[in-house]
């Protein structure tokens, strides 16, 4: 019997949920076969087999969390050759993470077969979707069994599980049911993961946040707001660079970066997602512009791998997209420092012969000051009010 265990995933990820089976007991498999699809606090990730073999037992149900290093799958008939060889934990090639291979994801198809009475898999009847597909019919709460294809080849389509969902509210709509009583959810995927980093922010960082505001009233341009606010991060970064960095409590060392990985907070239905932009201080203003809209496209459609989203320096919290002027954004451990964006205002100004309405950005900067003093703080803050406020 070997016995395979869940694997980090990405970066010292304590846990992951599963998603779906694509195995059941007693199937026999092959090295780099579709095992389970997960989801971590990062991304959906899909695990492959590391071995040939047998499925003897499988440890978790779909929707279970199961801890990293937990047995998860036992193999039999194993060749002692196979089972010697040590799977690798991640591959962090081109394509996405999974946990040895490389298995295609995006617009490739996974075929995952049907699920009789919860938990066992049929030989017939296997469902043809893409992991978005599966991810948005997860979010939904839509079984895939229940879905009549349209796509080529008998392919579920995002267009099918928006037909299928305007169904089942016009249904729901026709019934006229009751009020319904609250209810407990169990927190899951990246509202957990969120739970977590602030305890450990809670219990760790020493809070301190500087509010000022940037008057772009000058601008030429009137758009590309947040690759102007990318931009002036990269210029306080270079005025201050202790806040773009990371401190290890347990060995009081700070450490900076002169590379800036700056982790954008994206608000999605499942939770907030932060992806990382990497090196934008080699960007220009249009290649930062273009490097954004990349990172929300691939959010919303949930195909951001785990290792876009680690090894971060500092952090953007554009909470002002929605509401809000000022705010004590919260960093997550190790980085010390994230800028929060609150509502554009248009505020009164006093000028040189009288009273203006300026456009003004607010901002709230928050840093650990147990390694960031507060000078350093307000200089960072000058610079990326002054680039913010330059005409272009």
């Amino acid at each position: 019997m070997t016995t395979f265990n869940l694997p980090d995933l990405g970066e010292g990820l304590p846990e992951a949920e599963i998603v779906s089976w694509h195995v059941a007991e007693g199937d026999s498999v092959k090295t780099d076969d579709l095992l389970v699809s997960v989801e971590t606090a990062k991304a959906v990730v899909e695990v492959p087999s590391p071995y040939t073999g047998i499925i003897e037992k499988l440890y978790a149900s779909a929707g279970d969390i199961v801890a990293t290093g937990a047995p998860l799958v036992d193999f039999s008939d194993v060749s002692a050759s196979n089972a010697a060889a040590k799977p690798p934990l991640v591959n962090t090639g081109e394509k996405a993470a999974t946990v040895v291979g490389n298995v295609p994801t995006g617009g490739e198809l996974l075929q995952e077969t049907a699920i009789a009475g919860g938990s066992r898999r049929q030989k017939k009847g296997r469902i043809k979707a893409t992991p978005s597909v599966r991810t948005q019919a997860k979010r939904l709460g839509i079984d895939l069994a229940n879905i009549t294809p349209t796509g080529k080849n008998g392919q579920i389509t995002t267009a099918d599980l928006d037909s299928y969902a305007a169904k089942g509210k016009a249904q729901a709509r026709s019934s006229r049911p009751k009020a319904i009583a609250g209810r407990s959810t169990q927190m899951r995927g990246p509202r957990r993961a969120m739970a977590q980093s602030m305890s450990k922010f809670r219990d760790e960082v020493a809070l301190c946040t500087l509010f000022d505001d940037a008057d772009i009233h000058e601008w030429i341009v009137k758009r590309n707001i947040t690759a102007r606010i990318l931009r002036a991060i990269v210029a306080g970064c270079a005025a201050e660079p202790g806040l773009n960095g990371f401190y290890n409590a347990e060995t009081m060392t700070h450490q900076t970066e002169s590379r800036v990985d700056l982790a954008m907070a994206v608000d999605t239905e499942d939770g907030l997602i932060v992806p990382v932009i990497r090196n934008i201080e080699a960007m220009s203003l249009g290649d930062i512009r273009a490097a954004v809209e990349d990172l929300k496209q691939a959010t919303r459609k949930r195909t951001v791998s785990p290792q876009d989203m680690v090894n971060y320096t500092f952090t953007l919290s554009n909470f002002g997209m929605m509401a809000g002027r000022y705010a004590t954004p919260l960093m997550v451990p190790p980085t010390v420092g994230i800028l929060g964006t609150g509502k554009l205002q248009h505020d009164v100004v006093a000028v040189m012969g009288g009273i203006e309405a300026h456009r003004r950005i607010p901002l709230s900067l928050s840093f650990d000051h147990r390694c960031i003093t507060g000078g350093e703080a307000a200089r960072f803050l000058a610079a990326v009010i002054q680039d913010l406020e330059m005409p272009e």
